[in-house]
C-alpha cells in the first residue's frame, strides 16, 4: 500500500489530486487509515485524472525502485529505494525493554540504517511520522506498539566518520557532532522549562566554545533538558561507538579517547534518571575497558546471540524476494556462494552491502565489501601471530575448519598481549563464521570457525594473509612468478622469484625461525588453490611433511616441499641443507599420501639462511 504522497510521485500529479480521487471513491481498493489514505501498489493512474465506469483506462507501469547503495537515512531508504523491512526489531525491543542495548555487528551490515529507523519511529516530531510505518511489519503488530511511535525525544549521534590521526582532531570532530545534535533540539532555547544556566551551557555547545570537560557532560545535560521540556525522558542512540576507540588504538591516543568515553558514556547511561532507553552499535564489544564501568543495566547482543539475529544483514528469504523483484532469481546460487554463509545467532545471513552492489552491477560477482574499509588493528595483531596462528590461518584459506576459543570480552589492549584474540577480532569483524559452538564454564565459546564465502576468501587472500607475509600487501607479480615456475617445473625460476621477494620485502628482523619461512611460502603459493589442494604439517609415512600440493586434476604433478632454515650459512652449506631437506622426504616416506592422489610428483628441498635461498628438486 502507498500513501497519497507516494502515489503522487508515481503518477506525477499533486498530492491534492490523489487525495481528491480517494475521497470521491474513484480509486478501487483505497482505504483511509486514521487520517491517511492507503492506496494499492498496483493502482493505475486515471487518464486525465478521471475514472470511467469504475474501471482503469490503462495499466500503469513503473520502473523498479533504485537500490539503496550507501543510504542510511530511513525515511529516504523506505520512500525512494528498495527497502528490506527490519521494523520488527522495534517489536522485539519493546517486548523486552532493556534499558541500554549494545548491538555488535560487522561494518556495512545495516547498523546505522536500523538506528535511524529507531530514531524516526520513537522521536517526537512536528511532522506526523506515522505514515512512514503504516505499510511496515511493526504497524501490523497492533496498538500497543503503535502507541510508542513519536512519543520520545531522541538524541542521535553516529561516530562512523570519526577517523582522525590525533586526539585533538578527534575531539574537534566530536565537538562538531554534538554541536549539530544540540542544533537539532534548538527549541530548548525558547523553553520556559529550561533554566538560564542550562541555556548558557547549551549555547556553549552550539557556538563551538565547549571545553573537553563540557563535552563529557553533554549527553547527560541534554537528556535532562529534554526531559524538563517534554516531560518525557529521551532515548539516546550512539551509532558505531567504537570507531574513535579503534582509531585511538592504532594512532596512539588510546588513553585519551578511553578517558573521554568513560565520562561521556557514564553521564549518558549510568544512573541517568533522564533516560528512557539507550542504544549503541559497534563492531566489537569492549566490556572491560571501563568505558561502561558499573553499567550493570547494559544488555549486549553479538553475532553469537539469538536475540535480534535476523535484523542486521539479509536473510535468505529477504534475498530471494529481492532477486525476484529485480528479475534475477537465476543468479541465486552464484550470489549465495559469494555473499552468504554468516551465522548470526541461529539465522543464516547474507552480507547486505555486497548483495545490493551485486544486483546493482548487473550480477557481477566481486569483493564489494573489502572496498568499504578495513580494521587497521588487524595489522598490529597479525604482526605478533604465532606459528600456530599462521598455520590455522592457512588452513582457513584452504577451506578447512579450525577450532578456536572465542571470548566476547575483547579488550583492545589484550590483542597484542594475547595473539590468539585474532580469532575474536576476525569473527566479530566479519572475516570468519561460526560453524559450531559450545559454551564453556567461563562464558567463552569453543567454536569451529571457517571462512564464510567466496568474497571473504578473496579478501582473505589479498588482505589478511598479506599482513603476516610482509607487513603490507603481497607482491602480486612475485606470487604469479612462483605459481608459474611451479606449473612449468622451472625450479631455477622458482629460486629466483623467492629470492627476489625476500630481497625486496623482508626485513632482516623478520627471518628468525623456520616458521616464518613456512608461513611465507604458504602465502605465496595460495594463488594455486584452484589447481591444487594445499596441505601443511600433515602426517604421512614416518613423519610430518612441511607442505604438499595435491593436484585437483591428475594431469598436474603433485609437489612435496620440505623447508630448512639455519643462521649464517655460506652457499656451500646452504646447498647441503637443501639436499638434506630433499633427502628427508625420501627417508621419512612423506610421499605415501601423495602416491594415492597424483600419477607424478616433484620433491623440493628448500633451504633458507637470512636472505639466502637454495632450491633442489627430484622427480
Amino acid at each position: 500500500m502507498k500513501t497519497c504522497k507516494e502515489m503522487a510521485k508515481v503518477w506525477n500529479v499533486s498530492v491534492r489530486t490523489v487525495t481528491s480521487l480517494c475521497r470521491s471513491g474513484k480509486i478501487p481498493g483505497a482505504i483511509k487509515f486514521e487520517r491517511t489514505w492507503q492506496i494499492p501498489d498496483d493502482a493505475t493512474k486515471p487518464e486525465d485524472g478521471r475514472v470511467t465506469s469504475g474501471k482503469y483506462i490503462k495499466k500503469y507501469t513503473t520502473e523498479k525502485k533504485k537500490l539503496p547503495i550507501g543510504i542510511s537515512d530511513y525515511i529516504r531508504a523506505q520512500e525512494d529505494y528498495y527497502y528490506v523491512d527490519k521494523t520488527l526489531l522495534i517489536k522485539e525491543f519493546l517486548d523486552s525493554k532493556p534499558l541500554v542495548s549494545l548491538f555488535t555487528r560487522p561494518r556495512r551490515f545495516g547498523k546505522t540504517l536500523n538506528m535511524d529507523m529507531l530514531r524516526v519511529f520513537f522521536e517526537i516530531s512536528k511532522e506526523d511520522t506515522r505514515h512512514y510505518f503504516y505499510d511496515k511489519e511493526i504497524w501490523k503488530c497492533g496498538k500497543y506498539y503503535q502507541d510508542h511511535q513519536g512519543k520520545y525525544p531522541v538524541i542521535f549521534l553516529t561516530f562512523k566518520d570519526v577517523k582522525f590521526d590525533t586526539w585533538e582532531m578527534t575531539l574537534d570532530k566530536m565537538r562538531r557532532l554534538l554541536q549539530a545534535e544540540y542544533g537539532r533540539h534548538s527549541e530548548l532555547l525558547e523553553s520556559n522549562a529550561i533554566q538560564k544556566y542550562e541555556k548558557d551551557y547549551f549555547l556553549k555547545i552550539l557556538e563551538n566554545k565547549a571545553t573537553e570537560v563540557d563535552l563529557t557532560f553533554s549527553l547527560e545535560n541534554l537528556s535532562r533538558m529534554l526531559t524538563e521540556h517534554y516531560h518525557q525522558a529521551p532515548i539516546i542512540i550512539i551509532d558505531e561507538y567504537d570507531t574513535p576507540i579503534q582509531e585511538g588504538y592504532s594512532k596512539d591516543f588510546y588513553d585519551e579517547i578511553i578517558n573521554f568515553m568513560r565520562n561521556f558514556f557514564s553521564g549518558a547511561f549510568k544512573d541517568n534518571k533522564y533516560l528512557s532507553y539507550g542504544f549503541l552499535t559497534g563492531i566489537l564489544r569492549i566490556a572491560q575497558e571501563s568505558i561502561f564501568s558499573g553499567l550493570n543495566n547494559l544488555t549486549v547482543n553479538t553475532i553469537m546471540d539469538e536475540e535480534y539475529d535476523q535484523y542486521f544483514g539479509f536473510t535468505s528469504e529477504e534475498v530471494r524476494k529481492m532477486l525476484e523483484y529485480y528479475n534475477v532469481l537465476d543468479e541465486e546460487v552464484e550470489l549465495q556462494s559469494w555473499y552468504d554463509g554468516y551465522l548470526f545467532g541461529n539465522v543464516e545471513i547474507y552480507n547486505p552491502w555486497s548483495v545490493i552492489n551485486y544486483i546493482y552491477k548487473g550480477c557481477l560477482p566481486q569483493a564489494y565489501w573489502v572496498n568499504t574499509g578495513r580494521n587497521e588493528i588487524l595489522e598490529d595483531v597479525l604482526q605478533v601471530a604465532t606459528d600456530d596462528i599462521i598455520e590455522k590461518l592457512h588452513d582457513l584459506l584452504m577451506k578447512q575448519r579450525v577450532v578456536a576459543r572465542i571470548d566476547q570480552n575483547v579488550v583492545y589492549r589484550s590483542l597484542l598481549e594475547e595473539p590468539a584474540n585474532v580469532y575474536n577480532l576476525l569473527l566479530m569483524a566479519g572475516y570468519l563464521k561460526i560453524v559450531t559452538k559450545q559454551l564453556q564454564m567461563d562464558g567463552s565459546y569453543l567454536c569451529e570457525i571457517a571462512i564464510p564465502n567466496r568474497e571473504i576468501m578473496t579478501v582473505y587472500k589479498s588482505e589478511i594473509l598479506s599482513y603476516f607475509l610482509q607487513r603490507g600487501t603481497i607482491m602480486q607479480t612475485t606470487a604469479n612468478k612462483i605459481a608459474e615456475s611451479l606449473y612449468v617445473m622451472d625450479f631455477k625460476k622458482l629460486q629466483i622469484a623467492l629470492k627476489e621477494y625476500i630481497d625486496k620485502s623482508i626485513s632482516y628482523h623478520d627471518y628468525s625461525a623456520e616458521g616464518f619461512y613456512h608461513g611465507l611460502v604458504l602465502g605465496l603459493i595460495a594463488l594455486m588453490d584452484n589447481q591444487y589442494k594445499i596441505r601443511s604439517n600433515r602426517e604421512s609415512g614416518d613423519g610430518r611433511y612441511d607442505i604438499c600440493l595435491f593436484p585437483r586434476i591428475r594431469k598436474y604433478p603433485g609437489i612435496i616441499m620440505e623447508l630448512k632454515w639455519e643462521k649464517g650459512l655460506d652457499e656451500e652449506k646452504l646447498q647441503k641443507l637443501a639436499e638434506r631437506a630433499l633427502y628427508q622426504i625420501d627417508e621419512m616416506r612423506y610421499d605415501i599420501e601423495m602416491k594415492e592422489e597424483a600419477d607424478t610428483f616433484i620433491k623440493l628441498g628448500i633451504a633458507f639462511s637470512g636472505k639466502k635461498i637454495k632450491v633442489v628438486s627430484k622427480l
